[in-house]
Parts: C-alpha cells; sequence; structure tokens
C-alpha cells in the first residue's frame, strides 16, 4: 500500500511539473503585474475538512506561501502583498493566536537566510507594537536583515485593518496641519497614499483570494481601487504554483481601463 501511495505521489508531483511548464511557456514575461496582493484564506477550513485540528491547516497555510514567495521571486514580481493577520483575527481563541504568532516568528527565522539570498526586502505592514514580544523580536530581525536588499518587496499585513490604516494615515495628516507643515488645501490623494503603510509603491495590480469567499475583508481599501481581482474555491494550504500562473494568465487576458475607455 505505502508503495501505490508513494508512486501515486510521485505521478502527481510528474503531472505537476508538466502543467506549470505547460503554464509557463503562456505567461508573458513583459505583462506581468507589478504588485500582487494575497488575502490567504481557508486554512482552518481545510484541516477541519480533513479532519485536523486548525493549527494543521495553518502550518500547511505557511508551505503554500513559501512555494508562492519563490516563484514570484522567480518571475520577477516587485511587490507582493499577503494578509497574514488582521486586527480582527484577535477575537479567534487564545490557543490559536498564540501558534499563529509562534508560526510567524518561526516562519522568519527559518525563511530568512533564503529570503536574504534572493534579494528579498521584509516589511510589515500593521500596529506591530501591538503584537507579543517574540513576534516583534523577529518582525525587527527580518526588518533588520533584509533593509539593505534591492529585489522584491514583501510586504506581510499583520495586526493589519484597511480602516486601522487609514485612521492612522489621516491622524498623521491632521497632526501636520495642526504644526503648520501642511496646509488642507494641499491634501490629495499622493499625500494621503504618502501616509499609508505602501508609501511608494504602486497600487496592487491583481488581488488573489483563495477560499471561495467573495469579500475584501478590510485589506487594502484604499489601494484596491482599481485592483484585479481573481477568486479561487481552492483553500490556501492548496494553493501552489499552477494556481498562481492560471491566475496571472488569467490577469493577461484582461483589458484594465481604470475608469475610462479602451481605444484601439
Amino acid at each position: 500500500m505505502f508503495t501505490r501511495l508513494l508512486g501515486n505521489r510521485l505521478k502527481n508531483a510528474a503531472g505537476d511539473k508538466k502543467e506549470e511548464k505547460k503554464l509557463m511557456k503562456q505567461l508573458d514575461m513583459n505583462m506581468l503585474p507589478e504588485h500582487i496582493a494575497i488575502i490567504m484564506d481557508g486554512n482552518g477550513r481545510w484541516a477541519t475538512k480533513k479532519g485536523m485540528p486548525r493549527s494543521f491547516g495553518h502550518r500547511a497555510g505557511v508551505n503554500a506561501l513559501r512555494e508562492v514567495v519563490k516563484l514570484c521571486v522567480e518571475l520577477g514580481i516587485k511587490y507582493l502583498t499577503v494578509y497574514a493577520f488582521s486586527t480582527e483575527n484577535w477575537k479567534r481563541p487564545r490557543d490559536e493566536i498564540n501558534m499563529l504568532m509562534e508560526l510567524l516568528v518561526e516562519y522568519l527565522n527559518k525563511e530568512i537566510e533564503e529570503l536574504c539570498a534572493n534579494n528579498v526586502k521584509i516589511n510589515p505592514m500593521g500596529i506591530i507594537s501591538e503584537l507579543p514580544p517574540q513576534a516583534q523580536e523577529a518582525v525587527t530581525m527580518a526588518v533588520q536583515r533584509t533593509k539593505g536588499n534591492t529585489g522584491m518587496v514583501f510586504n506581510v499585513a499583520l495586526n493589519y485593518g484597511g480602516r486601522a490604516e487609514l485612521v492612522q494615515a489621516v491622524r498623521r495628516i491632521g497632526e501636520k496641519i495642526q504644526r503648520g507643515e501642511l496646509q488642507v488645501e494641499d491634501v490629495d490623494e499622493t499625500v494621503v497614499n504618502n501616509h499609508l503603510y505602501t508609501a511608494g509603491q504602486p497600487d496592487p495590480d491583481l488581488l488573489i483570494r483563495p477560499s471561495g469567499d467573495y469579500r475584501i475583508s478590510n485589506f487594502l481599501l484604499w489601494q484596491l481601487a482599481y485592483t484585479e481581482f481573481w477568486l479561487t474555491s481552492t483553500m490556501w494550504p492548496d494553493f501552489g504554483r499552477i494556481d498562481l500562473l492560471k491566475a496571472l494568465l488569467d490577469f493577461q487576458g484582461r483589458e484594465r481601463r481604470f475608469g475610462g475607455l479602451v481605444h484601439n
């Protein structure tokens, strides 16, 4: 039985590699999105369906993230933003929150060498000061170790909420107005952009949401104004290189108008 299972696994892996090569050949490397955003969703439901604890799903989700990051680096994607832990996730059971924080620390410590080798720059987004001390230390370490890197910017949304981000931006702009550093009439979209966590970055071209849900869940409320959405029923732990390639191919077939018309 073990031999049969192993044979099936090897056969599936070979099939995946074949499909991946096929998809890669179809991809136009000159039309890749500059910025990809991902809502990593479905870990708990994936585990529950398998009769396993939710922690099993979150750990599998980390493996999925690892593969997606690798492929984005290989393709030369300039910005990748992932929704790792929202301001609303604090409502979850304490044991699950503790496990998620432990996974964060484990991921950063294990992956930091490869991230540096691939010239990836870590940019945390969210209220990091509210994370547990060990998590804060791991995030600080990752930022320090990668601050000089010039490759893909890897935005990790931790204790992040789109509304909280906008409230913080409004407060900072208001404080500058109070100090006389900024005039009310000078406040425009550029000023707001410059006070967001993604300051200096282009808005996401493509948002990927697995798990079958159809909402943005308080993620990048300002930045997603003209982003293309790609939705799939695949749970995040099952999301792999082939899924990402399919999303990119679908993106390349779309006509982006940004509220206007495309003239032939």
